[in-house]
């Protein structure tokens, strides 16, 4: 049985790792290239790059940032922003990454998706649908490019771009980002049990218990941004606490915190005094990558 995987969203505005809210509000957070290396020492499972600003300045993702950040990723490396032609994939695959996701390009060339499975194998095309509830509570794709819905059913749209070839179906919420009160469980268990690709659930993440609560919906991967910046080994300890809770997941680091406690808010306990003492005196093998 394949184990789940853990993914960090590095979401850049502006040549710069934002935080985001509703898609709306950007918080600033640092360079991409340090985001992602210090996500890949924590033992990220995957790293999805997204530049939102590409599309809305008609230009693609820097082909010189991708380099830059394949030197610092040692996992699986999805990239994507103002994706337009198969050339703009064979250009961010050559420079290193090992996926490419669509997004805005859907809604005026959906053949893209088989084009691209076609030529690069179905492995390599992750199709990114943003979704929100409209006024009558029904979900809709919506244009990060146009700044609202498009009309169009993700679930008819999920359907579509499986038949086309599409790898994998990044799933986000536009209602539940940088909420911090958890993936939205009807969307994500509509279009998971109506596909059969693989579903990465993304948008409103602000507890382990989050990430929890969408593996047992069955998708393929849980998916967060705002969630893993400003804490120290914030993969290594929600790895910890999936474990806790009898989760196949991946650990690939020396670090780990599986003999402590986690407490209301999600976070490490922190130990008696005496235990903090004797920590002084462990051993810890240097890590070697």
């Amino acid at each position: 049985m394949l184990k789940k995987r853990v993914i960090a969203c590095v979401i850049i505005k502006d040549r710069i790792v934002v935080q985001s809210i509703n898609f709306k509000r950007y918080l600033p957070v640092g360079k991409p290239v340090v985001a992602v290396e210090f996500l890949n020492s924590w033992g990220i499972d995957e790293i999805i790059l997204l530049d939102i600003s590409a599309s809305e300045e008609n230009r693609r993702l820097d082909i010189n940032l991708i380099r830059e950040v394949s030197k610092k990723c040692f996992v699986p490396l999805t990239v994507g922003g103002g994706v337009n032609s198969i050339n703009d994939i064979r250009d961010f695959v050559h420079a290193g990454a090992d996926k490419v996701t669509i997004n805005n390009i859907l809604f005026s060339n959906l053949n893209l998706v088989a084009e691209a499975a076609a030529k690069f194998g179905n492995q390599c095309v992750v199709v990114s649908i943003d979704c929100l509830r409209n006024n009558q509570s029904e979900y809709e794709v919506y244009s990060y490019l146009k700044g609202k819905s498009t009309g169009l059913n993700p679930l008819c749209l999920a359907k579509q771009v499986e038949a086309l070839g599409a790898g994998e179906i990044l799933l986000n919420s536009v209602d539940r980002d940088g909420s911090k009160q958890g993936y939205d469980v009807e969307l994500i268990k509509m279009v998971s049990d109506s596909v059969k690709i693989p579903i990465i659930a993304c948008g409103g993440v602000g507890h382990p218990n989050h990430f929890l609560e969408g593996i047992k919906l069955g998708v393929s991967a849980v998916a967060a941004s705002n969630y893993f910046h400003f804490m120290e080994h914030s993969v290594i300890t929600l790895k910890a606490f999936l474990q806790l809770n009898r989760l196949e997941i991946r650990l690939d680091t020396y670090a780990n915190y599986n003999d402590f406690d986690f407490d209301e808010d999600g976070r490490i306990a922190k130990k008696g005094d005496t235990e903090l003492m004797n920590l002084r005196f462990k051993h810890v093998q240097m890590e070697v990558i």
